[in-house]
């Protein structure tokens, strides 16, 4: 890989970056410029095919969260893909007045522009575990697990 190249992909992850630092305010007028009309996002509960409707997903959920942010912990960067680790810290006013932190890893394809988005990340860390009765069950159910 050139350095020219390398130079343009590091530029595009940071953009990325920055695009969803703030969860309760993403960059959604840069939208364009991170992703290709055509994207395919993908997490553990939904799947989005197009820019249209991931900015109608990216909107609902943003205007959902009381607050939030991403916290990058690592990433590695090839010539077309790369891998980032973070934690999201986001309020939910339905999941109570605490800080929730999810640990998770994106990978992106690209070219010039996002053409592949997947998060991976626990659904019952986001969720479950913080629903009355349910999230006591689950907490207990993986104690005894660890075990």
């Amino acid at each position: 890989m050139t350095d020219a190249k390398k130079d343009s992909n590091y530029l595009l992850i940071e953009r990325f970056k920055a695009f969803y630092l703030d969860v309760k305010n993403p960059q959604l007028d840069k939208i364009d410029e991170i992703y290709s009309e055509n994207i395919f996002f993908k997490d553990t509960v939904h799947e989005i095919r197009g820019v249209v409707p991931l900015h109608a997903y990216l909107t609902e959920m943003s205007a959902n969260v009381r607050s939030g942010r991403f916290e990058y912990l690592d990433q590695i960067v090839s010539d077309n893909m790369a891998y980032i680790k973070w934690n999201m810290h986001f309020k939910h006013p339905k999941l109570g007045c605490k800080t929730i932190t999810v640990r998770g890893i994106t990978q992106v394809q690209f070219d010039e522009r996002i053409y592949f988005h997947e998060d991976v990340y626990d659904l019952g860390q986001m969720l479950y575990e913080h629903v009355p009765l349910l999230g006591t069950a689950i907490k207990g159910l993986k104690k005894r697990l660890a075990m």
